[in-house]
């Protein structure tokens, strides 16, 4: 008898092995507490590193949705969309959240390497923390983002509530992305540096700043694609449900659903697959 089998005979396990995935995702849930109070703390240390503290979860989209929006909106001239201040306040204000969760995923297990290697427990808590932190940072953001909105003239309405949804199946995508790109990192460390470029890209490509009909009229192909743009649908989902005489588009649940669905699945067995490499020293 091998020492393997012997091993399996008595119960025991080798240490550091990777579970079946059910068991997996169950001792991740049973750590659930540990997940949620690791991201409070993690916001309420980031909050007291700062001398604006939480001001600074506002500042900083707010600067960004005015630098752009000015910048954008003399561009764009006649082509920019109706109430363009709100249509940028939306899609800087939502795609932080994207940037956040991308980019905190990313070094979830890189950033806490000792972490990692002195204690047991699945890995898969440690991104899971990362896009609970950034869940609730997003929450006094939206606050603000609707109170923006109506400053901005936009009338409240029922449809307001629709965001909710909208939000819970974004988190859902973004949490898939953030499983993907914290194993990257771990096999490829320079990855961290090429994320800024990255997000970069997705910030001047996804529609954040403009109306993908009016300025891509003349490529009417190249429209079709951004019907089938995660990021792009999701902004225009939330504008529709919050901006007055905002176009709609039934299709775009669609589309996010099926994206957040593809992520999550294909990110947790991308991590999982790679469970057993997390706690090595490097």
């Amino acid at each position: 008898m091998t020492v393997a089998e012997e091993a399996d005979k008595y119960g025991l396990h080798r240490v550091g092995a990777r579970p079946s995935l059910a068991n997996y995702l169950r001792q991740t849930w049973e750590r659930r507490e540990f997940i949620y109070e690791l991201a409070k703390a993690r916001v309420q240390k980031q909050n007291q590193q700062n001398r604006l503290g939480m001001i600074w979860v506002i500042l900083k989209p707010t600067l960004n949705a005015v630098m752009y929006g000015v910048i954008f909106g003399i561009l764009q001239g006649d082509k920019k969309t109706a109430d363009f201040p709100v249509f940028v306040v939306i899609g800087v204000f939502l795609f932080e959240f994207f940037t956040s969760s991308m980019n905190g995923g990313a070094k979830s297990i890189t950033g806490n390497q000792a972490l990692v290697q002195s204690l047991s427990f699945p890995r898969l808590s440690l991104p899971v923390a990362q896009i609970t932190q950034n869940f609730l940072t997003l929450m006094p953001m939206l606050i603000v983002m609707f109170l923006y909105s109506v400053i901005l003239g936009t009338v409240p309405k029922w449809t307001w509530f629709g965001i909710i949804p909208i939000i819970a199946i974004f988190t859902v995508f973004n949490m898939g992305v953030a499983l993907i790109c914290a194993r990257i990192t771990v096999h490829v460390r320079d990855f961290t540096q090429i994320l800024p470029l990255v997000t970069r890209m997705l910030f001047y490509t996804s529609g954040v700043l403009f109306s993908v009909d009016r300025i891509l009229a003349s490529w009417p192909w190249l429209v079709t694609v951004f019907d089938y743009h995660p990021l792009y649908q999701t902004l225009q989902l939330a504008r529709a449900m919050i901006m007055d005489n905002a176009e709609y588009n039934p299709f775009g649940w669609l589309v996010i659903g099926a994206w957040a669905i593809a992520a999550l699945v294909f990110g947790l067995i991308f991590f999982w697959k790679a469970e057993e490499r997390y706690g090595r020293a490097n």
